[in-house]
């Protein structure tokens, strides 16, 4: 599969799809392209995607801290941005399409968020729920604080994690999860703080694309209320939630997130930007 610099940062991506239409997937934090499969099977026949690994995930390169991480992410994402293409994103990598679309709007056809962790969003709307989703993850910090890696990873996935015990998951996953958990702080100063300023700015009231942001019935609390915040501030916007599903619907749950999607597509994400047969 492809590999190279995108946004100046060592790069692998890989394709899903046959497709008429162009979409770019951007997976979550301590995961990687592959988990996008169950899903872009369901979408096949209407998209072509490409999906990249993050910074310091999958095949891209070590995160080397050169920068913001979401910076450093939106920029490799943009790269990919030829022309307009239908943006999905998951859990971090939807707080990037999101992102991605507020710089980009020309390039971002549509955009789907789904369990989107701009937490600040949440904490704008209800600042008493930073501390309630601080003593969830409390054991997180504290192990995190004190380098017991595998002790964060573990408690972080009992809260974010696809609702496996974290004993019956493979040694090797749960191996990669703790040397990779230390990013989950990396990107706070653009997801809780909003240093990028997208809230004050005006730029999310300024998405004139069509929006669809999925959230999974059994999330934790805080990702419904970024849901429901984004949904009040975009104009455009519907939120769908999949039944029995927690943070990791993409994943759990394909075959469901891909006809919601494929729905919002079919019958809201229509306009004259150029599918990929017409560009041949």
């Amino acid at each position: 599969m492809p590999e190279g610099l995108k946004g100046g940062f060592p790069t692998y991506w890989t394709d899903f799809g046959n497709g008429p239409r162009e979409a770019l997937l951007i997976h979550c934090t301590l995961g990687h392209t592959g988990a996008w499969k169950g899903m872009a099977a369901g979408l096949s026949d209407l998209l072509h995607m490409t999906a990249f690994d993050l910074p310091g995930h999958g095949r891209s390169g070590d995160w080397d801290d050169r920068g913001p991480l979401q910076r450093i992410t939106t920029d490799m994402a943009a790269e990919f941005l030829k022309w307009p293409m239908d943006v999905i994103g998951h859990s971090f990598g939807a707080t990037v399409a999101l992102r991605l679309a507020t710089e980009h709007p020309d390039l971002v056809r549509s955009l789907v968020l789904i369990e989107p962790v701009f937490f600040a969003v949440a904490y704008a709307d209800d600042p008493a729920a930073r501390d309630r989703h601080d003593a969830e993850l409390a054991g997180y910090a504290e192990a995190l604080e004190a380098g017991d890696l595998m002790t964060a990873a573990r408690v972080f996935s009992d809260v974010w994690g696809d609702g496996r015990d974290w004993d019956s998951l493979p040694e090797n996953l749960r191996k990669k999860m703790a040397q990779t958990i230390g990013m989950i702080d990396a990107a706070a100063p653009e997801i809780i703080e909003d240093a990028p300023g997208l809230l004050h700015s005006g730029a999310l009231e300024d998405l004139a694309m069509p929006v669809l942001v999925i959230e999974g019935e059994k999330t934790p609390e805080v990702a419904r209320l970024v849901a429901a915040g984004l949904n009040r501030r975009i104009g455009n916007c519907r939120v769908e939630t999949v039944a029995g599903a927690g943070h990791m619907a993409p994943i759990t749950h394909p075959d469901v997130v891909a006809a919601m999607i494929r729905d919002f597509l079919e019958n809201e994400a229509v306009g004259d930007q150029p599918f990929a047969a017409e560009r041949n």
